[in-house]
């Protein structure tokens, strides 16, 4: 549902990315990692549309994407920057179903729903200044998900969270994922997180002109738990290889997709 083909950006002179190509299943949820610097920012507000691509074509369902695609939400690190604080926690959801033209009531109902999703129905009248980091996190991606996207989009979502929150978070996107099979591109410095949560690991080279180095289908049990899956050995060895990746800036290149089975 997701294509990229030979995709290249770069900020006047410096080249950010360069030769990026890459195919996502329609329900795979990949994860994008790399050292700092290489671009995995870019490469995402380039895949929203945000950014202009200077060489290559990004294609989603078939159709290029010259601008910011419909039916597609962005989950950013800055949580407390993406929320309106003058709005509720409920406005803040409801915020994106105004586009869809549905009444007050629809929109409130629409907001509710989604917020009981993520284990916010008590705090829909609150504020987001009221909130705690996670509970903020959790009102952006409740935000994200009410208008039901086709692609959606995380930029380092849990970086900023402590330790037992990054963890929680990290839970309720796969019991999102599971429920809803929605494609998921998720940027991540955090090499463990990649393979706990993702279908499938890329990794890109350090810059400038970062590219793939790595596309690793992670083939763990579909039902995961925080301290059993990290214990598998499969999971140990994936950890390693994904570490490999991003240390040396390059390895063995594996190709394939690969969904949760």
């Amino acid at each position: 549902m997701l294509e990229l083909d030979a995709l290249g950006q770069r900020y006047g002179d410096h080249v950010v990315l360069h030769d990026v190509n890459l195919t996502v299943p329609d329900g795979q949820l990949l994860c994008v990692v790399g050292p700092s610097g290489c671009g995995k920012s870019t490469l995402l507000r380039t895949i929203a549309g945000l950014l202009r691509a200077h060489e290559g074509t990004i294609a989603l369902d078939g159709a290029p994407v010259s601008g910011v695609p419909d039916r597609l939400a962005v989950v950013f690190q800055d949580y407390g920057r993406s929320l309106f604080p003058w709005l509720s926690v409920r406005e803040n959801v409801a915020l994106p179903l105004r586009r869809r033209n549905l009444g007050r009531a629809a929109r409130r109902a629409e907001a509710d729903r989604m917020l009981e999703r993520v284990g916010l129905g008590d705090v829909a009248r609150r504020h987001p200044w009221q909130l705690s980091g996670g509970m903020q996190q959790r009102v952006a991606i409740a935000r994200a998900l009410v208008c039901r996207p086709s692609l959606l989009l995380m930029d380092e979502p849990f970086g900023s969270l402590d330790a037992q929150t990054r963890e929680d978070l990290e839970d309720l996107l796969l019991e999102v994922h599971r429920a809803d099979t929605t494609t998921i591109v998720l940027v991540t410095h955090d090499i463990d997180e990649s393979v706990y949560v993702g279908d499938r690991v890329v990794a890109l080279s350090p810059g400038p002109a970062s590219h793939v180095v790595l596309d690793l289908p992670v083939r763990l049990p579909g039902e995961r738990d925080r301290i059993a899956t990290r214990g598998l050995a499969e999971f140990v060895a994936l950890r390693a290889e994904v570490g490999r990746a991003v240390r040396d800036g390059g390895g063995r290149t594996v190709r394939g997709g690969g969904h949760r089975g």
